[in-house]
């Protein structure tokens, strides 16, 4: 896979925004979506080494350990990706929390994505296709597909569990990601205050 050389500016996609946007990821809002990552790892080392190294690493990981990022109408928190644990190197898994009346950005991307809905009800639009989901249901993102997510709840946020095989994409070379529309970054009147569970 070609780097990123270190002076090198991000490209178009994901990581490079919109003037005013580019003012909060430069700020930490969403450096996730333009920051260096790691998005496969080496492997390197002899059978024995690393076979004994993903018997030791943990299988269990607490999401209380790692703090939510953005606001203030979206927050996200990766858990578990190629970059934060040795023990996956195919899938990921985040969860993303919604304020009220609020969605997540619009975008596509070419891998599939699984969603799980913890918490609350709201909708999907899909390749212009609407659908409304629930707790307890999971929506499936097909490949290449152009979707956003949107709470319908007018006072409670909802909350989301993703799993996809990104790094499994990219690192077969099905690098195209495309943001088409940022978060927001308004709030209903009455939620000007809104954050995400510190129970999750």
């Amino acid at each position: 896979m070609t780097g990123m050389l270190e002076h090198e500016a991000p490209g178009l996609g994901h990581n490079k925004p919109s003037e005013e946007d580019a003012d909060e990821i430069k700020h930490g809002k969403w450096e996730r979506w333009a920051k260096k990552r790691t998005f496969v790892r080496a492997i390197e080392g002899t059978y024995s080494h690393l076979y004994k190294k993903l018997l030791e690493e943990p299988r269990v990981y607490s999401s209380k350990d790692h703090p939510w990022k953005g606001g203030p109408a979206m927050y996200g928190k990766h858990v578990i990706s190629p970059q934060a644990v040795n023990i996956v190197q195919s899938i990921e898994s985040h969860i993303e929390c919604y304020a009220p009346l609020n969605a997540g950005q619009k975008h596509g991307h070419l891998n599939s994505a699984v969603f799980y809905v913890l918490k609350g009800h709201g909708h999907d639009i899909h390749d212009g296709r609407y659908m409304k989901w629930q707790a307890g249901d999971v929506m499936l993102v097909e490949n290449g597909c152009v979707h956003q997510h949107f709470n319908d709840d007018e006072n409670e946020d909802c909350i989301l569990l993703v799993f996809k095989a990104k790094p499994l994409f990219l690192f077969m070379h099905l690098l195209f990601q495309k943001m088409v529309e940022w978060p927001t970054d308004k709030l209903p009147p009455g939620h000007e205050d809104f954050k995400p569970p510190t129970d999750i």
